[in-house]
C-alpha cells in the first residue's frame, strides 16, 4: 500500500467513516476509466478537482458527468478568478498528483464545494490518493469528509 493511501485511510477513519477503498486493475486518470472499472455510472464518480481561486486552493468534488463552470464557482465562493490549477499547485495543496487526488488526507483542510449532482447517487466513488485507488462514500460522507459546501458547479 502506498503511503498516500495510508494517509487517506487514516483521515477517513479519523472522520468516523469506515473506509471502503478499492484497488483498480489499471490507473483510472479519468472519470470514464474509473466508472468502467468499477461498473458504475460516470456521474457517480466524484472527481477531486483543485482550482486556483484568487491564489488559494479550492477543492471541487464534481460529478464525473459534469464540466465545471468556473464562472459559477467563482460567484459561489466570492472569488474574482477561479481557474484550473497547475500540477505543482495541486501537489503543494494536496500532497497528491492529479489523477489520484483524494477528498481528504491533504496537509491542511481545503475550502471545498461538493457538486449537488452527486447527491442523486446512493454511492459515489472518489480517488483514494493514487490513480489506482478509489473509495466508496455516500454523498453525506463526502460532504462531511471534505467539510465542503454542497453547490451547483455546472
Amino acid at each position: 500500500m502506498h503511503a498516500t493511501n495510508r494517509t487517506v485511510l487514516a483521515a477517513v477513519e479519523a472522520a468516523g467513516i469506515t473506509p471502503r477503498m478499492v484497488w483498480l486493475d489499471e490507473h483510472a486518470r479519468t472519470a470514464a476509466l474509473a466508472a468502467a472499472q468499477i461498473g458504475c455510472d460516470v456521474g457517480a464518480i466524484a472527481n477531486s478537482l483543485v482550482f486556483d481561486a484568487d491564489g488559494e486552493p479550492l477543492l471541487v468534488m464534481a460529478s464525473g458527468a459534469a464540466r465545471v463552470d468556473t464562472d459559477l464557482v467563482a460567484r459561489t465562493v466570492g472569488a474574482e478568478r477561479v481557474e484550473r490549477a497547475s500540477a505543482a499547485f495541486v501537489r503543494t495543496a494536496t500532497g497528491m498528483a492529479i489523477g489520484g487526488v483524494a477528498p481528504t488526507g491533504h496537509p491542511s483542510r481545503l475550502r471545498a464545494l461538493v457538486d449537488t449532482d452527486l447527491g442523486a447517487f446512493v454511492e459515489v466513488w472518489a480517488a483514494g490518493g493514487t490513480p489506482d485507488t478509489v473509495m466508496a462514500l455516500t454523498f453525506d460522507e463526502l460532504v462531511s469528509l471534505t467539510g465542503g459546501t454542497p453547490a451547483r458547479v455546472r
